[in-house]
């Protein structure tokens, strides 16, 4: 977000910047006039969403475009269940818009503050081991490039390169619509219950692969699993949502106010963290309920944390989480955020972090006053020695060079990179690090 006197910072308080101009362009005429004019006075030129990026991803020095006035729905495309969105809306507006024609986003991740154009941009996804990121979902999109022109991609033009801009990093230009892939709207029986760890580190393969959507949370220092399974119903199933009293006891009270006390005395009284994080494991998320799949996928997040998230090859997360095990056992302080477990399919998005293999994500958090970078370089290492590849929009260390052989299709990127934004109109620090200035 952009505070007065034009200081422009992240949502996790790790990047900040004060931009030499700022603008909030309602619509894309306006866009490529802000690109036109930068380019004119020599600056470079970047769109923010919701600022949760972890990362510098979208930080801007030059010209900062805010897209949240560039949102709404473009136009349905009723026979092929397609939607085209402007790049600013914010996932958690879309179901409104989709629900006047039954249709819903095949996944989502459990934060929905994100606008459209950051979470795919970023590589953002949910669970489920036969579902992709929500990059996958895009079918179309119009990008400013940097010489203010138009760039459509959908199935008649340029379909050829939807892989590289439906997940570009904001490396190619300034999206300004995206058509979404939907499907029917459902509903989502949730079951979310503890489990001892070692049972589900047993048969990690089968939860994984018996489940719509699975994952897991581990608070460090316990031997206790939160297990989430969700199933797909159909959008006629009679549905049995959370009381609101019982979901603002487990998600705001419990799951916000709580952990929010957790993460204040882990600061000052660190060596009581082990015996509170056993105390929520056995209180947090015992609990059955459905409803319309967006109120089930999404979660309320009230604590302010910094995150880092790999993806592993999927036949390699056991070990990985096992590795992740031992970094919390031998480091120096104890760890009061729990640590999360998901799987994606596999896809052929260039940039994405499933490019061609079933992936497992392990993501790890620290308390946004906390220092991470002890912990998140030690669990990093480990994560590296599996062939883990960073997420875009999380903390971490890797630069080109490493990256480079984890991506089969980097220097095909970075050669359309080099086609649409030869100038680097788009560049910031982070982009010059991840694919090279």
């Amino acid at each position: 977000m952009t505070r007065p006197g034009g200081l422009w910072q992240n949502w996790s308080r790790t990047e900040r910047v004060r931009p030499q101009r700022v603008e909030y362009p309602p619509t894309v005429a306006a866009v490529r006039r802000s690109v036109a004019a930068a380019a004119a006075r020599g600056l470079p030129i970047k769109a923010v969403g919701a600022g949760h990026s972890f990362t510098g991803i979208a930080v801007s020095p030059g010209v900062l475009l805010e897209l949240d006035d560039l949102s709404g729905l473009v136009s349905v495309d009723r026979e092929r269940s397609r939607v085209r969105i402007l790049a600013g809306t914010r996932l958690h507006r879309i179901p409104a818009l989709l629900a006047p024609y039954g249709l819903a986003m095949e996944n989502l991740g459990d934060i929905d503050r994100q606008s459209i154009a950051g979470a795919i941009s970023t590589g953002t996804h949910g669970t489920g081991s036969r579902f992709g990121g929500i990059a996958t979902q895009i079918v179309g999109a119009t990008l400013v490039t940097a010489d203010g022109d138009l760039l459509t991609v959908d199935d008649e033009e340029n379909p050829e390169l939807l892989p590289a801009v439906a997940l570009g990093l904001g490396a190619l230009g300034i999206l300004v619509d995206v058509t979404i892939q939907c499907v029917p709207a459902f509903v989502v029986q949730a079951v979310e219950r503890p489990e001892p760890l070692d049972d589900v580190l047993a048969h990690l393969e089968r939860r994984f692969a018996d489940a719509d959507h699975f994952e897991f949370y581990w608070f460090p220092h316990t031997d206790v699993a939160l297990t989430k399974t969700n199933t797909r119903l159909p959008a006629d199933t009679v549905t049995a949502p959370q009381p609101l009293l019982a979901r603002w006891v487990d998600d705001i009270l419990v799951g916000n106010g709580v952990h929010q006390a957790v993460c204040s005395v882990g600061r000052t009284a660190p060596a009581a963290v082990p015996a509170i994080n056993r105390l929520s494991a056995k209180v947090w998320g015992d609990r059955s309920f459905s409803d319309a799949s967006h109120r089930v996928f999404a979660t309320a997040r009230g604590v302010r944390f910094r995150e880092m998230e790999y993806a592993v090859p999927v036949e390699r997360l056991g070990d990985a989480f096992r590795g992740l095990q031992r970094v919390v056992e031998e480091h120096g302080r104890p760890i009061e955020f729990p640590v999360e477990v998901r799987t994606a399919a596999a896809d052929d998005r260039w940039m994405s972090t499933a490019y061609g293999r079933a992936s497992g994500y392990i993501a790890v958090h620290r308390y946004w006053r906390a220092d991470p970078t002890a912990y998140f370089a030690a669990v990093e290492e480990v994560m590296r020695a599996h062939g883990g590849r960073p997420h875009w929009g999380k903390m971490h260390t890797q630069d080109a060079a490493s990256l480079r052989a984890l991506y089969p299709r980097f220097d095909d990127f970075v050669a359309l990179r080099d086609r649409l934004d030869p100038q680097r109109r788009f560049r910031n620090a982070y982009l010059d690090r991840v694919l090279g200035g």
